[in-house]
């Protein structure tokens, strides 16, 4: 076997360091100290802080001998502007550590500080693959949603209110140096959020499983993951409060995002990014409703890898169908409480062709199972929308 052989088959595994468990988060002020942060900048959102969390992070971080700054002006969907605005706090303060505090907008959005602190020029500059140079400060991740992964993975996505569009930054750079996985934190998560962030995990999960960067070891994360979703999910979303079922969830999570983070996404993701770039949409409930369209359109080009995770689905099936696992994908999302289809009328058919251009361009698109025309893009588009 030649050495172009042997290269084919290479898999690079990257993951950060991890403590998963009720009290991770307590563990914040051991990192501090490890990382010698003297003055650290914390980043989060109205929500965490009204609930508690962040508050709570900032005492233990003075307790360690470490100043805090918090930086909180950022939105769903983090925008250029909110990365640019926050690195020039970071650099002005002379701060040394991010915290991240937060579900995937609040990590992503400590990335791209973390970047332009760093590296300089504009967060745009570093969009794509591997193109950060210099290495970024520590980040420490405090998740609070089950579902992004943006803690344990090597992707960071930014909104460019001005082009309309999300970009992609997919760098180890970007990997964070340490997770605190604390379900607990998740607990004050609403039905709708606890629904969309639990179906953005699977969605990470099947379509790692489906990627052409594949390996037996993101295989692991990415079945266990379908699994742990599929029987725990629909039970968390009407028992919010269940803390065994949160801690399913998370790890759910984390498999999921080991999973994506080595393997990478596919079309769903690609045209998610684009619908919440163009429209602002919830990037979790853009990925559940395109799921099944994306996999009726998929299943052909990889059809032993769409029936294996039919059967991690719960398909009775030997060999499920794409029939049967679209209707499996269906049913478990209308038990969630998310529609099978986008409201009307917030795409026109007039946007469709724009909308497929920009998908193209998506780097997701590149380990999808086969590479769609963009005339294969808008009909998804058509039949997600129902136009």
């Amino acid at each position: 076997m030649n050495n172009t052989s042997y290269v084919s088959r290479l898999r690079k595994f990257i993951a950060p360091e991890f403590i998963f468990g009720n009290k991770a988060r307590l563990f914040i002020d051991q990192y501090v100290r490890n990382f010698c942060g003297r003055k650290v900048f914390i980043v989060t959102d109205d929500g965490l802080i009204n609930a508690g969390w962040s508050p709570s992070i900032i005492r233990i971080t003075e307790q360690a001998g470490a100043a805090g700054v918090l930086f909180k002006d950022l939105t769903p969907n983090p925008k250029c502007e909110e990365v640019m605005h926050g690195a020039e706090i970071y650099v002005s303060e002379k701060c040394d550590i991010i915290i991240a505090v937060g579900g995937g907008s609040v990590i992503d959005c400590a990335k791209g500080i973390g970047i332009v602190a760093a590296n300089g020029g504009n967060i745009k500059d570093y969009e794509g693959i591997d193109q950060i140079y210099t290495p970024i400060p520590p980040i420490i991740c405090i998740p609070s949603t089950a579902g992004t992964s943006a803690d344990v993975s090597q992707f960071a996505i930014i909104t460019d209110v001005q082009e309309k569009r999300k970009f992609a930054i997919i760098s180890k750079a970007v990997v964070p140096d340490i997770s605190l996985i604390d379900p607990e934190v998740t607990y004050t998560m609403d039905k709708a959020l606890t629904s969309h962030t639990g179906s953005d995990a699977l969605v990470h999960a099947i379509e790692a499983y489906a990627s052409k960067f594949s390996s037996p070891i993101t295989d692991l994360h990415a079945i266990r993951a379908i699994e742990i979703i599929v029987k725990t999910l629909p039970r968390v979303v009407h028992n919010l409060s269940d803390p065994l079922l949160r801690e399913q969830m998370m790890l759910a999570s984390l498999h999921a995002g080991l999973a994506f983070s080595n393997a990478s996404l596919g079309l769903v993701h690609a045209m998610a990014h684009v619908l919440g770039g163009t429209k602002d949409l919830p990037h979790g409930e853009c990925n559940a409703i395109l799921l099944r369209y994306v996999i009726e359109y998929n299943y052909d080009s990889a059809p032993l890898r769409y029936e294996t995770i039919g059967k991690a689905l719960g398909c009775e099936s030997s060999h499920p169908s794409r029939k049967d696992v679209c209707e499996m994908i269906l049913c478990f999302m209308q038990n969630l409480g998310i529609k099978p289809n986008f409201d009307a009328g917030i795409i026109t058919p007039e946007e469709i062709p724009a909308l497929a251009e920009k998908t193209l361009k998506d780097p997701c698109i590149l380990t999808n199972p086969v590479m769609p025309s963009k005339e294969d893009i808008e009909a998804l588009y058509g039949k997600a929308f129902a136009i």
